[in-house]
């Protein structure tokens, strides 16, 4: 355990040394001999090693004794913590708009130009502010479809305003048609195999759209089950002989972590989880994230229980790498396929 800790200290320092904004938050380090504590990213000439200590939080670094410091104020947000608020606002008013608010009225709405809006936006949620926008408009229609009496009503309930362009994107939005969706997808087929790894079973299930499911256990039937759970009235068949490529692929995920997984996806969640998703799938091999910079990439610094929970709701173990997310102290939480798995991912991702 002491080792863990001095690992992490020297990985917190490596940071100070290159004054990386983006562990702002994370952590802060405190000076003994001026008695300051300080951002990993703050300008100020680095102090000896000998002489910093680390904190979890500001107030930690407060209650033993020392006062923020001057030039970079980490008793205050921080840049990237305020442009996350600010596209935390503009997702919000996303999310209470009858129709997609534009790019001038998003911008206008946080006080940006639409240039600068577009790009930061961007840079922090992973998506357009028209893809974050059709992407909660999907997950409005699929609520709508489950409650209203007709799916003409879902239609217009969820912000289309024309049931003709809606139904020609229909397949992309929902995976199938509105009234297979609307019954619970009894007609929609899904294909799957179970092969083995180092790290036990792997079951590998896919639609017509893409692969929907990668999970692991030590029980075979246990996945089968998950599988049936997940899609309760979809028909599920045995994958043939060319479907043997995916599981082929998912494997090689599971031995060699840091390879590529270039097969479709056909991920189904909340606009929330897939800007988690999203975010996931640009953490480096071999690197790591906190559940609250995640937060803070996609623009909801508040979030991190949700966070949290949007990565064990992936339904894609290694295809979209939710164990690279741990907590802000480095310690590895909780992962639905176990944190022995976790642990042992990391390791290799590691490895040259």
């Amino acid at each position: 355990m002491q080792s863990v800790s001095l690992d992490l200290d020297e990985a917190r320092w490596a940071a100070v040394i290159a004054r990386d904004a983006r562990y702002d938050g994370d952590f802060y380090y405190c000076v003994e001999t001026t008695g300051v504590y300080c951002r990993p990213s703050c300008p100020s000439r680095p102090a000896k090693r000998a002489n910093v200590r680390f904190c979890a939080t500001a107030a930690e670094a407060e209650a033993q004794g020392f006062r923020p410091c001057r030039r970079c104020r980490p008793d205050a947000p921080s840049q990237q913590e305020r442009d996350a608020e600010t596209i935390a606002r503009a997702c919000r008013m996303i999310e209470a708009a009858d129709a997609p608010p534009t790019l001038a009225q998003l911008a206008r709405g946080v006080g940006l130009s639409p240039y600068h809006f577009h790009r930061l936006f961007s840079r922090i949620a992973g998506v357009t502010p028209k893809a974050y926008a059709q992407a909660r408009r999907r997950a409005r229609l699929r609520d709508e479809l489950k409650e209203s009496r007709t799916v003409t009503e879902a239609i217009y309930g969820s912000g289309y305003n024309s049931s003709a362009r809606f139904y020609a994107a229909a397949s992309e939005t929902l995976g199938m048609t509105p009234s297979a969706y609307r019954a619970g997808a009894p007609r929609e087929t899904i294909r799957f195999a179970i092969g083995r790894s180092s790290l036990g079973a792997v079951l590998v299930a896919a639609s017509a759209k893409g692969v929907c499911a990668i999970s692991l256990s030590d029980d075979p039937e246990e996945l089968l089950r998950d599988l049936q759970d997940r899609f309760p009235r979809a028909t599920l068949i045995g994958g043939d002989e060319t479907f043997e490529l995916y599981v082929a692929a998912a494997v090689g995920m599971v031995e060699r972590p840091q390879s590529r997984f270039d097969l479709p996806l056909d991920m189904r969640g909340t606009a929330f989880q897939q800007r988690v998703w999203a975010a996931l799938r640009e953490i480096p091999a071999g690197k790591t994230a906190s559940y609250a910079e995640i937060a803070r990439r996609i623009g909801a610094p508040k979030a991190t229980r949700a966070v949290a929970r949007a990565c064990a709701a992936n339904p894609v173990s290694v295809a979209v790498p939710c164990h690279r997310v741990v907590r802000s102290d480095g310690a590895l939480s909780g992962y639905y396929w176990g944190v022995e798995r976790k642990r042992e991912l990391l390791e290799r991702e590691r490895k040259p």
